[in-house]
């Protein structure tokens, strides 16, 4: 019989990839509070957020700086359809009737919302895919500037520079851990389809593309379009979550929060938003417990302002020098098991348990 290595074993997958995390967040949810919660729902947000990145820069090779500004979008649209027409008539001056009428459940209001900021991607791609390289990563940074004046002077849409408030807290952990999971499938899905094996063609070589007659245009765009769907569903997500929004909190700032988490992670996988998200999401909040000074080895260490900042900088520059590549690299470990049939149906095999302890056996003698 072939030997199958331990990281493939059906069993090893499941306890690693599925049981183990699951127990951890369970244990997580249920003795830790609100606070730690809210948290947890910060996190599985951060991978909708850096999921949908990855697919444009990672995988199809377009490097956006654009991803808060489509963030932005889905979090005013679904927080505007979701109000109340009383708090938006108090809220807003001036806002257009027909609007102001409009209430939606949180989940039609978020596929509103994405889908809206899918066409505004569309619209705007189709002007500026044609670029390349740096040069696209700076208009799609002008983006942002753009989407944020436009919502700043907006003033019976989306209240101005002050912003929206008292959106009805919908982003629970039930909810945002199965927003995660279909962005995940889903992306995954498209990436081991036919067209995402020519969205990785095109990253690769596109005159080797192009000669196999796949449409560079097109994918691109499509890339663009379906990344803006999941960026505006984490924006969302993040409004009623915060149940407070203003321009300002989506600009360079969220910008390159996200950039920081496909990067970490790894943006050439969809597996690398999980650990990105995690370094981004955890590791701020760890060390906000250490910014009013620490006592190490018995010295006491005074207050440094911007500690969280320092240490992810140097964490990221480390990153770029020691592993370009990100933490998952081009693996889809993480993500492959979690969707992969035979991590579930193998449990109910035998040569499933008696590989794993074969395998273990040569691990532990190795």
């Amino acid at each position: 019989m072939e030997k199958v290595k331990l990281r493939n074993n059906p069993l090893f997958r499941f306890l690693a990839v599925v049981l183990l995390p699951l127990l951890a967040l369970l244990l997580a949810a249920f003795t830790g509070g609100s606070y730690y919660e809210s948290v947890l729902v910060l996190f599985f947000i951060n991978i909708i957020l850096a999921a949908s990145l990855n697919l444009t820069n990672g995988i199809t090779g377009i490097f956006s700086l654009g991803q808060a500004g489509f963030m932005a979008l889905g979090a005013y649209a679904s927080s505007i359809l979701t109000l109340s027409e009383k708090t938006k008539n108090t809220m807003v001056r001036n806002m257009p009737e027909w609007l102001a009428k409009i209430q939606l459940p949180f989940i039609p209001a978020l596929i509103v919302a994405a889908v809206f900021s899918m066409l505004i991607a569309g619209l705007i791609g189709f002007a500026i895919l044609r670029a390349r390289g740096h040069y696209l990563a700076v208009i799609t940074l002008g983006m942002v500037i753009v989407i944020k004046s436009v919502l700043d002077n907006a003033n019976n849409l989306t209240n101005g520079s002050r912003g929206l408030s008292g959106m009805a807290r919908y982003s629970t952990l039930p909810v945002v851990v199965i927003a995660a999971l279909l962005t995940l499938f889903i992306l995954y899905r498209i990436r081991i389809s036919a067209f995402g094996r020519a969205m990785i063609a095109l990253r690769e070589d596109e005159d080797a593309a192009a000669s196999l007659g796949i449409n560079y245009s097109t994918i691109r765009l499509m890339s663009f379009m379906i990344s803006a769907f999941f960026g505006a569903v984490g924006g969302g997500l993040w409004a009623h979550l915060q149940r407070t929004i203003a321009p300002s909190l989506f600009y360079f700032n969220e910008t390159f929060i996200i950039l920081e988490m496909s990067v970490l992670g790894g943006m050439a996988s969809l597996s690398g938003a999980i650990p990105g998200a995690a370094i981004l999401t955890f590791v701020p909040q760890i060390l906000a417990n250490f910014s009013t000074g620490f006592t190490l080895f018995g010295i006491q260490i005074p207050q440094i302002n911007g500690l969280t900042n320092i240490v992810m900088s140097v964490l990221f520059i480390v990153t770029i020098i020691f592993r370009k590549q990100g933490i998952a690299g081009n693996s889809e470990y993480i993500v492959s098991s979690l969707f992969d049939r035979q991590t579930y149906t193998g449990l109910f095999k035998k040569e499933t348990y008696t590989g794993f302890a074969d395998a273990f056996r040569r691990k532990k003698s190795a």
